[in-house]
């Protein structure tokens, strides 16, 4: 304790009110070093304007000219107190009490420390050594001193509120000794550095259970402030503790719900974000959290309005969990996992009620709230060494989803109001959270659905190519985007391959995708050729622009689009492009080139025509079609970089299409792309000469009889004598139509795929039509009978005329 010596006989101290006083820090000048608030509530002046200025400038004139005698007072008698006069902010005057000591610093620099507190506030002007003791042990902050072995030696009334006993039971005790709760290895830590550099330590936060309250953490703050003797040599160590368990809770509740702010809703995944409310809980406020929702929930449904169930048993989904133990020790079933609970159990009752619930104790002899248990796992929670809980139902937009249980165990301290209403605030910021990616899961689906709906699930191999796709979305999180591809069957064993892509993503996306997939296909079941297939659907893109207006299909505008058909029997490729890259061709060898494609307008654009080119292709060649998001996510850099890039991920033929798939992605496509990117790559398979037929006919009747020769003997070298009837009778009708209706020449071919297709090609482009004759009529029952006789039949026209065609199933 400080040793306020009376100087003379007839000096005594100036009254000083330590819970209240203002220490101010001046050097050997008389210049101030130290303002601290309580000085600037004393006297109005912010430390700015007072740190650096003399102690004079703040004092009336009369007393300012008494500091010389002051301080040679003090350097003679060691410390001097008394009443001075100082200056207002505002201009008034101020009594004030001082009390001013000599004080030396580590380093031998001389300082002034100097006590002071408004005098007004005491009756008298001076205050006799019994009244400032009475003062010292009857402040609230709990006082107290220390020797330099830091052994009591003397502590205040307050102190004892703390714990460890009265006053004169710690006298020549250690604090260890006297409150073995605290952490008292780290409070003599502080004290020693004090005694060794004496420099103070002020508002030293420690955490604890006071011997007053075992069962409860408390928060003090402490000084402490190094006491010296007349010589300068430490005698000890006196520190003061204020309680600031309030104010340190209402911090660390401001901060968990900060870090809930932060770490909640990170992703828009709904067990991702209930593990995330389960972390952030622990340990700070539980020893234990687990997270339950509704199974609805989790698919992304509805929540349920009405209870869960009337049985015994109510099985929710385990969101997250987890625990301050290592392992989740307490856990009975895992994450992801039906957790199921008696319809009586607190879990079920707030979900049901929508209420929370808190319990300070639990009952060491209740029942355990889990139903159906694993064997083996099932322990009562107090054996679980968990022994107050809470349970929070997660509530968002008027609905319950599920509920928050937390636990403590490790911690003495029961769950208590102030606890409850912190976690239904995060659980709180949590629901919003979680009902976000309760929504974006549901609408994910629904997008899911309906790109799977319109796109081809599983490319399978065809007899003329083989094919492998890879898509990848650039909104990985709804993995939905606009670009689409298509593999269309085609007559004569052809094959039409599609990549196309729409502007921009979602929904909105989607629909147009669907609407123009459709529309390509209609058009390719009119086995157009590829620049009027184009053309058509520009027509068509064109007009739904302009009576949607600013709708989902005003999107179609700027839709880029490849149309390429391959047939295997002349081993070639018919391409045109609407705005879209061009393919690129894979050798056998490997050499890798992009065709030479006209690109024409994007669709909607111009309407502009577009140009079909025919390129011839080796067997086992490789055709890469693609978006040009696979050419953006090559990287930065001119375009002809990005292209050479490509050309050298695709010369692999060696590779499975699977593995050459894999390879490209993985080679140009970054982690984070900016842009959807669908890959179809086909490999060719050329029709064995064996397997097809072809014969020049001239335009006579008399050759209709020959044609049904020639297709007989065909049939039976491919051994299907159970197809000679119906082909003769379609080889006899397309031909005699080619001669009646067409003009020469005449071509008649037979090709044996997974089907046997007839082919008749005559140089008219006129259109032949199903017709329905009367009983009476003579004519006009071929086609009649084709269609009967046959799986389908159509027509499809070339630059030189058209071709009829028919197919039979094998079967």
């Amino acid at each position: 304790m400080v040793d306020f010596e009376e100087h003379g006989p007839a000096r005594r101290q100036a009254p000083l009110d330590l819970a209240g006083a203002a220490l101010v820090l001046c050097d050997a000048r008389g210049r101030v070093e130290s303002w601290p608030e309580g000085a600037e509530r004393l006297l109005g002046h912010p430390a700015a304007d007072v740190v650096g200025r003399t102690a004079a400038a703040l004092l009336a004139p009369d007393d300012a000219a008494r500091l010389p005698a002051i301080a040679a007072e003090c350097r003679t008698q060691g410390g001097w107190s008394g009443t001075v006069t100082a200056r207002h902010k505002d201009g008034g005057p101020v009594e004030v009490t001082v009390q001013l000591a000599r004080a030396v610093d580590g380093t031998g620099t001389a300082h002034w420390l100097a006590v002071a507190t408004q005098a007004s506030v005491f009756p008298g002007r001076e205050m006799s050594r019994a009244v400032l003791e009475q003062l010292l042990l009857q402040t609230p902050v709990g006082m107290a001193v220390v020797d330099t072995d830091l052994r009591f030696v003397w502590s205040n009334v307050a102190l004892e509120r703390f714990g460890g006993g009265p006053a004169r039971e710690r006298i020549g005790r250690r604090l260890a000794e006297v409150q073995p709760g605290l952490d008292a290895q780290a409070l003599e830590a502080q004290m020693r550095r004090v005694l060794e550099s004496g420099e103070p330590v002020l508002g030293y936060e420690h955490i604890g259970r006071p011997q007053s309250e075992p069962h409860h953490e408390r928060a003090h703050a402490m000084s402490f402030v190094r006491l010296d003797n007349g010589d300068g040599r430490p005698i000890g160590v006196c520190y003061t503790v204020i309680d600031i368990t309030e104010r340190y809770r209402n911090r660390q509740r401001l901060i968990l719900l900060d870090r809930a702010g932060t770490a909640i809703g990170q992703s828009l995944d709904v067990l991702r974000t209930a593990q995330e409310l389960a972390d952030v809980a622990v340990p700070d406020l539980a020893d234990f959290v687990t997270v339950d929702l509704l199974d609805s929930v989790i698919r992304g449904g509805d929540p349920l309005t009405g209870p869960p169930g009337d049985a015994d048993r109510v099985a929710l989904r385990r969101g997250g969990q987890q625990s301050a133990r290592a392992g989740i020790p307490e856990a009975v079933v895992g994450v992801g996992d039906l957790a199921s609970y008696h319809s009586w159990s607190p879990p079920i009752r707030a979900l049901v009620e929508g209420k929370p619930w808190r319990m300070e104790w639990l009952d060491p002899h209740g029942q355990e709230w889990a139903a159906d248990v694993p064997g083996g796992r099932r322990r009562a929670l107090r054996e679980q060494g968990l022994h107050t809980a809470m349970v929070v139902p997660i509530r968002a937009r008027g609905t319950t989803m599920g509920v928050t249980s937390f636990f403590r165990g490790a911690r003495g301290e029961p769950f208590g109001p102030d606890d409850l209403r912190l976690a239904e605030e995060f659980v709180a910021r949590a629901a919003v959270c979680l009902d976000n990616a309760r929504r974006y899961t549901r609408e994910r689906e629904a997008a899911l659905t309906l790109q799977r709906s319109l796109l081809p699930q599983g490319v399978l191999d065809h007899s003329a190519l083989s094919l492998a796709t890879r898509y990848r979305p650039a909104d990985e999180l709804a993995g939905v985007g606009g670009d689409w591809f298509d593999v269309i069957p085609l007559s004569g064993a052809r094959l039409a391959l599609v990549v196309g892509e729409v502007r921009g993503h979602g929904i909105g996306a989607i629909a147009t995708m669907g609407r123009l997939r459709t529309a390509v296909q209609t058009l390719a079941a009119l086995d157009l050729r590829p620049e009027e297939l184009l053309a058509h659907l520009d027509d068509l893109v064109g007009r739904v622009s302009e009576e949607g207006g600013q709708g989902a299909d005003a999107g179609a505008v700027g839709t880029s689009c490849l149309y390429a058909v391959y047939d295997p029997v002349g081993r070639c490729f018919t391409a045109a492009s609407a705005g879209h890259p061009p393919p690129v061709i894979v050798t056998p060898d490997g050499t890798a080139a992009f065709a030479e494609l006209p690109v024409g307008p994007q669709l909607g654009v111009s309407g502009l025509p577009f140009e079909a080119v025919e390129v011839a292709v080796k067997e086992d060649s490789v055709l890469a079609l693609y978006t040009d998001g696979l050419l953006a996510g090559a990287g930065p850099g001119p375009g002809e970089w990005a292209k050479e890039r490509l050309l050298h991920a695709l010369a692999a033929p060696d590779e499975s299409l699977d593995a050459l798939c894999e390879s490209v992605i993985g080679a140009l496509v970054p982690r984070r792309q900016h842009d959807d990117i669908t890959l179809l790559l086909a490999r060719t398979r050329g029709l064995a000469p064996d397997r097809f037929a072809s014969w020049e006919l001239a335009a006579d009747p008399a050759v209709v009889g020959r044609a049904r020769e020639m297709a007989a003997r065909q049939l039976a070298e491919w051994e299907l004598p159970e197809l000679e009837f119906t082909t003769e009778l379609v080889v006899s009708e397309l031909v005699t139509n080619a001669i009646r209706y067409g003009s020469g020449p005449i071509r008649l071919r037979l090709i044996l795929e997974h089907t046997l297709i007839c082919e008749v090609c005559d140089g008219s482009s006129t259109s032949p039509y199903l017709r329905h004759p009367r009983t009476t009529d003579e004519g006009g029952r071929g086609l009649f009978l084709i269609s009967q006789f046959t799986h389908r039949w159509g027509t499809r026209y070339t630059t030189d005329g058209k071709v009829i065609w028919a197919e039979q199933l094998l079967s």
